[in-house]
C-alpha cells in the first residue's frame, strides 16, 4: 500500500495554497489543524471538519482528512461531550486533518470559485470579490439568458439554485464566490456584476437585489463548497499516487 509522510503531503498544501499569504477569519487556522504518526495512506475530502465527517473518514480508512471548514472557529475548550468524542475519534484512528478556507476559495485552479465557474462554462475569469484584503472570487463577461444559467447551476449542484430575480434576463456579467456571500450583495454590484452566484444570503437581500437590479442565485453554502476539496483531494492523489474519496455529509443550506 502505497505510503506519504504526512509533513511531505502538507508541505505540499501549504506550497499550492499559500495559507501564510492570507487574512482569514480569526478562527480559520489555515493548514495542519491535527497530526498523525506520521504516515498517509489514504485521504478524504469533507467540506466540514465534524463529528460525523470524522466517522465517515474512519468508515472509508483515511488517515487524512481534508476539509474547508476546520475545526476551530470559536472557543475550543472544555475537550468534552461532542468534541471530546470528536478528538478521541481523530486520535484513536491516527487521522490527520487540514483545513484550507480562505486559500481554498481562491485558489485559480483548484478553488471553490474557479471550478464552479468552470463547471458552469464561464471562461475568461477575472479576479473578483475582495475579502480580508484580496480578492477570492471570479467574474465572467458572457451573454448568457438567465434561464439558461439557472439550468447550468441546477445540473452542477444537483438542486435548483434560490433565485432572486432583480437583474436583466440576459446576463452579461456574472461573479461568483461560493459559500455565505449574499450579505456583501452591494459589494457585488459595485464590482460591475449583474448576475451574483453565492451559497447563501439573509432574508432582506430579496428586497436589496431589486434595488440594486441584480440577479443573485443561492445555490446553498454546502453544495457550492464541495468543489475546492475534492480538487485538493484529487490533485494530491495524483500527485502522491494515493486513494481518496469524498465523504458527502450535506447541510442541506
Amino acid at each position: 500500500m502505497p505510503s506519504v509522510a504526512l509533513a511531505t503531503l502538507a508541505r505540499h498544501c501549504d506550497s499550492l495554497l499559500r495559507p501564510g499569504e492570507f487574512t482569514d477569519w480569526d478562527g480559520a487556522c489555515n493548514g495542519l489543524q491535527v497530526e498523525n504518526r506520521g504516515a498517509i495512506t489514504r485521504l478524504a475530502a469533507a467540506v466540514d471538519a465534524s463529528l460525523a465527517t470524522a466517522e465517515l473518514a474512519v468508515a472509508a480508512g483515511a488517515n487524512l482528512l481534508l476539509v474547508h471548514h476546520g475545526l476551530f472557529w470559536s472557543s475550543t475548550h472544555p475537550w468534552t461531550g461532542h468534541r471530546y468524542r470528536l478528538m478521541r475519534l481523530l486520535l484513536d484512528h491516527d487521522i490527520a486533518v487540514y483545513s484550507s478556507h480562505l486559500p481554498l476559495d481562491a485558489h485559480p485552479r483548484l478553488g471553490n470559485n474557479a471550478r464552479l465557474s468552470a463547471a458552469l462554462g464561464l471562461r475568461s475569469r477575472a479576479p473578483f470579490f475582495q475579502c480580508k484584503g484580496r480578492p477570492i472570487g471570479f467574474q465572467s463577461r458572457v451573454r448568457l439568458p438567465r434561464t439558461t444559467l439557472a439550468q447550468r447551476l441546477e445540473q452542477t449542484l444537483g438542486k435548483p439554485a434560490l433565485l432572486l430575480p432583480g437583474g436583466p434576463e440576459v446576463c452579461r456579467r456574472v461573479g461568483v464566490v461560493t459559500g455565505g456571500a449574499g450579505a456583501e450583495l452591494a459589494q457585488a454590484v459595485d464590482e460591475g456584476v449583474d448576475t451574483f452566484i453565492t451559497g447563501e444570503g439573509p432574508h432582506w437581500t430579496f428586497a436589496q437585489a431589486e434595488a440594486l437590479g441584480v440577479n443573485v442565485f443561492y445555490g446553498g453554502h454546502y453544495a457550492t463548497e464541495t468543489f475546492g476539496v475534492k480538487a485538493l483531494a484529487d490533485h494530491l492523489s495524483r500527485e502522491f499516487n494515493l486513494p481518496w474519496s469524498f465523504l458527502d455529509h450535506p447541510s442541506g443550506l
